[in-house]
């Protein structure tokens, strides 16, 4: 590996300017109002079959986008003082909730810990709406990237935030003292959820950030999901990159960012060939709130792993937000 961005200093100060949609904020009051009124209630069945003594685990279905049922896994710490406070996480690209028995760090801490399925990549959880052109890519970097009314990343980010909605309403969790997390495309997802959802975050955790700076994202990245942006505007002479990424600029961390209040923790890998460093200081140089930042000098997309969630606890810990403690 080897560096792949600007130097550090240069980082610290990287803050460009990118507009924003003038009707950014009217999007997605919309998008999340309609998502809103498609109701439903969350479904939490208990797994009897968990072999973990320490820890009770919910098979979750909650409704997102259109009211369609999203798969999660609750995952309370037994015998803790409740209301708990709660920790969300968003999965990465190309992944879904997995295994309950993957998912132990948050729980293990004191935490109710959802872990949230992504549509059309995690297996649980279909992503129905029809699409507008074949998809023929890899991944759900371009699926309906011809309008923001049609792209993935709306109906994705809608069930992130809804996700929230059901957890502020489960009696074992403390509405007060919800926080998001999540790498690569979960940091992206965290940040939009922090960006959309106001005081009903009280922290978010956003790790090596994807969906972040899209335009130098696709210029310089050199593995991961950009590409796919990249080699489809390349194959498709006809489609006008222009209003791609005017669609694009729907779902950019880089907007989300100075709507988002709640302290975050981000992290970056100055070795990232995934999500550039430069992508990822962008949306920390614009966020609103309190927003720290950890840097894995030699930290490739991993960024810095365990360590990096050492990091975490300890800092929710100094903000009043460290887990439950068993009785």
């Amino acid at each position: 590996m080897a560096l792949t961005d600007l130097p550090l200093e240069e980082l610290r100060r990287y803050r460009p300017e990118v507009p924003e949609p003038p009707d950014f904020d009217g999007f997605w009051a919309g998008t999340l109002a309609a998502a809103r009124r498609a109701g439903g209630d969350p479904e939490y069945r208990p797994v009897a079959e968990s072999p973990l003594a320490t820890v009770e685990v919910f098979d979750v279905r909650f409704p997102g986008w259109g009211g369609q049922p999203v798969a999660g896994w609750l995952l309370l710490p037994r015998g803790a003082e409740r209301p708990l406070p709660a920790v969300i996480t968003y999965i990465g690209y190309g992944g879904g909730r997995g295994l309950h028995l993957e998912h132990l760090l948050w729980s293990s801490a004191g935490y109710a810990h959802l872990v949230v399925d992504s549509r059309g990549q995690g297996h649980d959880t279909p992503d129905p709406d029809p699409m507008p052109q074949p998809q023929l890519w890899r991944g759900v970097m371009t699926r309906g990237i011809d309008r923001p009314e049609t792209y993935y990343y709306r109906r994705l980010m809608a069930d992130c935030v809804r996700a929230v909605d059901a957890l502020r309403a489960h009696p074992a969790v403390d509405p007060s003292r919800i926080v998001v997390s999540g790498a690569s495309q979960g940091g992206g997802l965290a940040l939009a959820t922090a960006g959309l959802s106001g005081d009903a975050v009280a922290a978010a955790l956003i790790d090596v950030p994807f969906l972040c700076h899209y335009r130098r994202a696709a210029e310089i990245a050199t593995e991961g999901p950009y590409p796919e942006l990249a080699e489809y505007l390349g194959v498709h002479r006809r489609i006008d990159p222009e209003r791609a990424f005017s669609t694009l600029d729907y779902f950019d961390g880089l907007h989300f960012a100075p709507r988002a209040t709640a302290p975050a923790l981000f992290s970056v890998a100055l070795m990232d060939p995934v999500c550039p460093p430069s992508t990822v200081f962008a949306a920390r140089n614009r966020y609103a709130g309190e927003a720290g930042i950890t840097v894995w000098p030699f930290g490739d997309h991993g960024g810095g792993r365990a360590s990096q969630q050492e990091e975490q606890l300890r800092w929710l810990a100094d903000r009043s937000l460290g887990g439950a403690r068993a009785g």
